[in-house]
């Protein structure tokens, strides 16, 4: 696999027009002058967790004594619990203090997720003497995604209160599938290292 095959892979899986909806949802509540400060920052914490994995991934998994699937099973574990907030949100209270997401769920696993981190462990065992070009395709990737989702807040504004709403209740319903999928391919991963 080349350099380009490789970012486009990349790409498709971080999924940037797909996670615009999710990163407007979760920043709804994130007063307007702050959501790019927080999405810059969710996204350099996210490149941080793609260069450690692609560099210590296979290191850290045997340490740990973890399998891939492990990735996909807790990931979609994380993935549904947030589904299920986006369909059936909490009434917040006026004397409630703001949350604005840290690390969980735009940092990881919404860019930095198990299906990108299997994706570049499997790059990387399949040929380590290429790290070079996984790194180049990970930085690339990673950049057209930033450049699309540091566009959300400007795609709020033209949803507006109640297209934001129907739109974060809409990819919940996409994330439950999607969060099913990824603890099924966990499971039928087990299973075959198993049979």
């Amino acid at each position: 696999m080349d350099t380009l095959s490789a970012t486009l892979l990349l790409l498709t899986i971080m999924d940037p027009l797909g996670n615009v909806a999710t990163f407007v949802a979760s920043l709804r509540s994130v007063p307007q002058e702050r959501r790019l400060r927080v999405i810059a920052r969710e996204l350099v914490i996210a490149l941080v967790i793609l260069i450690v994995f692609l560099f210590a991934g296979p290191w850290l998994l045997g340490l740990l004594h973890l399998k891939q699937e492990a990735l996909f099973i807790s990931g979609g574990i994380v993935l549904f619990l947030i589904a299920i907030r986006m369909i059936f949100p909490t009434s917040r209270h006026d004397d409630e203090p703001i949350v604005e997401p840290f690390i969980v769920p735009l940092a990881t696993p919404m860019v930095a997720g198990p299906s990108v981190l299997a994706t570049l462990l499997v790059l990387v065992s399949a040929h380590p003497e290429q790290m070079g070009r996984w790194l180049v395709a990970l930085l690339i990737a990673w950049s057209i995604t930033a450049a699309v989702l540091l566009c959300a807040p400007s795609i709020a504004r033209i949803l507006k209160e109640k297209g934001s709403l129907a739109v974060e209740r809409l990819m919940g319903m996409l994330l439950v599938m999607v969060a099913v999928q990824m603890f099924l391919n966990g499971i039928e991963h087990y299973l075959k290292h198993q049979l």
